[in-house]
């Protein structure tokens, strides 16, 4: 992959984001490992145009963002408006906060909330993707609910950012998964599986886990996969080693 397509997840350092000075801060240790660019996420209270400067100012791109999950469904106005001051194309809805998926009638009241706000993204010229986490691979009247989710949306208004860790926790194949999506699967996040020596599943650097990335990797880009994007949920020391760590790998 080239540098540029790899970002890191800022949701990642989420403990040392709290205020301006320690984004910038912050900022500046993950250009210094050698990313090029990150995910907005995980912030503290900061102006888009202070941070838009510091991202300037550090040689980071902005790859895309997440936001609050009702905002972007109830009102996804206002995250366009922000997205255009940090003139970032793609954001991402990153976890479905009180959805019940319950019920074919809950889950299809979701997919069309989903698909009503991708609109609004998309004729503002914004791609909303969806981030996955376990809890999509119920089955709900013998339908996963991941596929459900993406087979009844306009693929205009919803694309993918395939979590490579949750799909393997929710026993999905990462691989297949990004197969599944070719053409559809700007976003990617990088996010290794493993076990610990208790017989616990935990995150992982890159490479110290148990997924197959080659094979993830080059189907992704096969599939036009923009964006790489390395998170580590819980890290086990240092979350700037672990980031560091990852995109050596």
């Amino acid at each position: 992959m080239k540098s540029r397509q790899i970002a890191a997840q800022l949701y990642t350092l989420r403990d040392y984001l709290k205020t301006p000075g320690d984004i910038a801060e912050s900022l500046h240790k993950v250009r210094a490992m050698g990313y090029e660019a990150v995910q907005l996420s995980g912030l503290g209270p900061i102006d888009e145009v202070e941070l838009v400067k510091i991202l300037d100012g550090e040689g980071l791109a902005c790859s895309s963002t997440h936001e609050d999950s009702q905002q972007m469904l109830d009102h996804p106005e206002t995250i366009v408006e922000k997205l255009h001051k940090l003139g970032c194309k793609y954001t991402a809805y990153p976890y479905p906060s009180g959805i019940k998926f319950d019920t074919a009638d809950n889950l299809n009241a979701f997919i069309a909330a989903l698909n009503r706000a991708g609109k609004v993204f998309y004729d503002a010229g914004i791609t909303f993707a969806y981030h996955n986490h376990h809890i999509e691979f119920l089955k709900i009247e013998g339908r996963l609910a991941l596929d459900a989710i993406y087979q009844d949306t306009d693929p205009r208004y919803l694309q993918g950012e395939i979590d490579t860790y949750w799909v393997q926790a929710g026993g999905g194949d990462p691989v297949e998964w990004c197969k599944k999506l070719s053409g559809r699967l700007p976003l990617l996040h990088l996010k290794d599986y493993g076990i610990t020596p208790d017989i616990t599943p935990a995150f992982f650097e890159v490479g110290r886990g148990n997924l197959k990335w080659k094979e993830i990797l080059e189907t992704a880009e096969k599939g036009g996969t923009e964006w790489f994007i390395v998170e580590q949920d819980v890290c086990p020391g240092d979350p700037f080693e672990s980031l560091k760590i990852s995109l050596d790998y």
